[in-house]
C-alpha cells in the first residue's frame, strides 16, 4: 500500500543548505514531495498560502523577515500546515519565541537524516517534536504574566483529550482511542487552548506533561 507523500516547503536563506535539504528529502524512501522553496520569511508566507504544504521546515535567522516573525502569519493563512523549526543554533530565547509563535517542533541542523525524517513525520501526524531538555526550559521560562487562571474548568472529555496529547497521540489516534471523530477532537483542542490561554498544540502538550498527565 502506497502512503500519501508528505508535502514539504523548505524555508532556508542559504542556497547550498536549502538545495542539500531538497536533495536529501527527495530520497524515495522518505516518501516526501518538495512542493516549494523559500529564501526568507516573506517568501514563506506567500508560498505557504499558495502551495498548502503539510509541513514547513523553517529556519529562524533569515533576511527581510525571520522565522519567529513569519510563523504567526503563516499559521493565520495556512492553519493546517505544521511548522518544524530547523536551525543551526540553539539560543533558548529564540526557540521559545518560535514555539510561542506557533511552531510545532524544533530540531538542530546537525541532526541525522533519520532524525529529520522522524521529526517531519511526527509533526505531520500531529505530534510535537521538542527535545525534553528544551521542553522543560519552555515551561520553566514561561513568564508569570502569561499564566492566567482558567476561564472555566476543563470538562471530563477535555481532560481525556489532554491526557491523549500528553501521551503523544495525534488527533486521529486520540479520536480512535476515545471513539469520537477527529472533528470533535479538534473542537475540544480549541476549547482547551482557549481555557488554558495557550496558542498551539505544542504548548498544550507541554502543559499536559508539566502537570503530570503523562504519568497517569
Amino acid at each position: 500500500m502506497n502512503e500519501e507523500k508528505i508535502r514539504v516547503l523548505i524555508v532556508e536563506d542559504h542556497t547550498v543548505v536549502r538545495k542539500g535539504l531538497v536533495s536529501l528529502l527527495s530520497t524515495p524512501r522518505f516518501n516526501i514531495e518538495i512542493v516549494g522553496e523559500a529564501g526568507d520569511g516573506v517568501e514563506a508566507i506567500t508560498q505557504s498560502g499558495a502551495l498548502h504544504p503539510d509541513v514547513i521546515l523553517m529556519d529562524l535567522l533569515m533576511p527581510r523577515k525571520g522565522g519567529v516573525e513569519a510563523i504567526p502569519e503563516i499559521k493565520a493563512h495556512a492553519q493546517e500546515a505544521r511548522i518544524l523549526v530547523l536551525t543551526s543554533f540553539g539560543e533558548d530565547d529564540d526557540i521559545i519565541a518560535a514555539i510561542r509563535a506557533g511552531a510545532d517542533g524544533y530540531l538542530k541542523k546537525d541532526c541525522s537524516p533519520d532524525e529529520l525524517l522522524y521529526a517531519i513525520r511526527g509533526v505531520h501526524n500531529g505530534h510535537f517534536t521538542l527535545p525534553l531538555e528544551m521542553a522543560r526550559k519552555v515551561m520553566a521560562l514561561k513568564d508569570e504574566d502569561e499564566k492566567h487562571p482558567l476561564k472555566e474548568p476543563l470538562t471530563s472529555r477535555e481532560m481525556d483529550v489532554l491526557r491523549c496529547i500528553a501521551q503523544g497521540l495525534s488527533n486521529q489516534e486520540a479520536a480512535a482511542y476515545l471513539v469520537i471523530s477527529s472533528h470533535t477532537i479538534r473542537s475540544h483542542m480549541r476549547n482547551i487552548m482557549q481555557k488554558l490561554n495557550l496558542k498551539n498544540r505544542t504548548q498544550v502538550a507541554l502543559y499536559a506533561i508539566e502537570v503530570g498527565l503523562m504519568e497517569e
